[in-house]
């Protein structure tokens, strides 16, 4: 088992699996996300994190977001409601970034843009195992 380390546990409060405990933890992932300070994920992630049926490394699943962030440097991440289910949390989100970015083979537009993205996490303890995620991309670019 590794050793605790203060700067990468920072954000993991034991959980005893509460609405209000997962809902909070992920409001504290949420703002890493929208500070686009990625690399400080590892802590909110299992290992291997299961992403619309793909196993993905904790490493890949922040490298995806970094693909967005290249695309989308303003890129935001707007909770507009959850709902907590133990041990899932469902999220609905209005995402909004200005295209300044290639994007699934488009090329920067320089256009704000928004979208809706409904997002189903499940949790294990305080970590993200899995997550099923679905957004309106047919707005993005």
């Amino acid at each position: 088992m590794a050793e605790p380390d203060p700067a990468r546990d920072r954000y993991r409060p034991a959980m005893t699996g509460h609405r209000h405990e997962v809902v909070d933890r992920y409001g504290h992932y949420n703002a890493v996300c929208n500070r686009h300070a990625f690399g400080e994920l590892a802590p909110f992630l299992a290992d291997v994190v299961l992403v619309n049926g793909a196993e993905r490394t904790a490493q890949q699943y922040i490298d995806d977001l970094f693909v967005v962030s290249r695309a989308f440097p303003d890129y935001r991440w707007e909770i507009q409601r959850t709902v907590f289910e133990h041990p899932w949390l469902a999220v609905h989100f209005r995402d909004t970034g200005t295209h300044l970015g290639t994007w699934r083979g488009v090329a920067a537009t320089g256009r704000a843009v928004t979208t809706d993205e409904f997002s189903m996490y499940r949790f294990a303890g305080d970590r993200i195992t899995e997550v099923w995620v679905t957004a309106d991309n047919a707005r993005l670019p």
